[in-house]
């Protein structure tokens, strides 16, 4: 295994803080950070033990959000599964560096997807508007491949501007 793409989360329902039940906040956590520690656990485990046979390297990317850093307002356990994401993949690129595994985080913007088609929010921005799923494929090549063997640690925003707009 050269590369794990941490890529599964969920969205609950849009609700006030004060209104936000205890199981939809554990079950958003469940799912965005705990499935997500529990992808790169597993991934860092093959890859490691690769490492002990001299075959040192690979990458693991998550996919994690925007929201990670600029805040989810209704949707609290969402934005702080993400957050928490971010301080796993540096923690995690820190631990793994030594076996030459790199661990990344890409952070798309509003990206047109089943989970954000109920969402709505200006077009304004940018580039434009929403991105679509294929708009960072790029940037998980770029993680996957070799060209980014010095980069670990890092968050990759990929939003077509909004976060600077």
């Amino acid at each position: 295994m050269d590369v794990v793409v941490v890529n599964a989360g969920v969205a609950a329902p849009l609700a006030p803080l004060v209104d936000t039940s205890t199981e939809t906040y554990r079950a958003t956590i469940a799912v965005n950070l705990e499935g997500a520690f529990w992808t790169i656990r597993k991934g860092a485990r093959v890859m490691v033990d690769r490492a002990r046979t001299q075959q040192s390297g690979g990458s693991i990317i998550d996919v994690v959000s925007l929201a990670a850093v600029e805040g989810a307002g209704r949707n609290h356990a969402y934005g702080a599964a993400k957050a928490g994401l971010t301080a796993l993949v540096r923690s995690s690129a820190v631990e793994l560096a030594r076996h030459g595994i790199r661990v990344n985080a890409v952070l798309p913007g509003w990206i047109a997807t089943d989970m954000t088609a109920e969402a709505s929010r200006p077009a304004a921005w940018p580039a434009g508007g929403w991105g679509r799923p294929d708009g960072f494929s790029g940037v998980a090549v770029y993680l996957a491949s070799d060209a980014s063997c010095y980069q670990t640690g890092t968050t990759l925003v990929v939003d077509g501007g909004y976060s600077i707009f």
